[in-house]
């Protein structure tokens, strides 16, 4: 059983690491093709973010904030495959993050097919959480599960 479900960790930890490797391969001096393709979708989440709340973001370097998604990606699934909730928090923190930045689907007519088509990434992304949700709920339960269990037998009175 632990070995289904290290492979299990693994299979789904290879989304973030190949993604962290092909990143991180192609960071060079500027941050990218990443820290390009970031750039317009995250000024128009800034923008989002402006025109609902009322609230200026503060100036974020792409470089930095892809580097900050490597590091999340490749710390966290590193430590997730070894079967440890911070590598789950990790991801979750980069999946918070990413996901409203980069599937913008609520920029985009419902005509459209960008939206169709971001909507249904940015849902795949969601069902990413909802197993890490899940995981760090195993973990827990399993943790308190253990605690009950260890506790000695009451002695019977005869």
């Amino acid at each position: 059983m632990e070995l289904i479900s290290l492979v299990g960790r693994a299979l789904f930890v290879s989304v973030f690491l190949l993604s962290a490797w092909q990143e991180f391969n192609d960071f060079g001096e500027n941050g990218g093709g990443a820290a390009k393709s970031l750039r317009p979708k995250f000024n128009a989440f800034v923008s989002h973010v402006t025109t609902h709340t009322g609230q200026q973001l503060p100036p974020v370097d792409m470089k930095l904030l892809v580097a900050a998604a490597i590091a999340l990606k490749g710390i966290g699934g590193l430590l997730f495959v070894s079967g440890s909730s911070l590598g789950a928090y990790l991801l979750l923190l980069h999946q918070a993050v990413a996901t409203p930045i980069l599937y913008d689907f609520y920029n985009y007519d419902v005509e459209r097919k960008e939206f169709s088509q971001l909507f249904s990434k940015f849902t795949q992304s969601l069902a990413l959480v909802g197993a890490l949700l899940f995981f760090i709920g195993m973990k827990n339960s399993r943790r308190h599960g253990r605690q009950l269990r260890k506790k000695a037998p009451k002695a019977k009175a005869n």
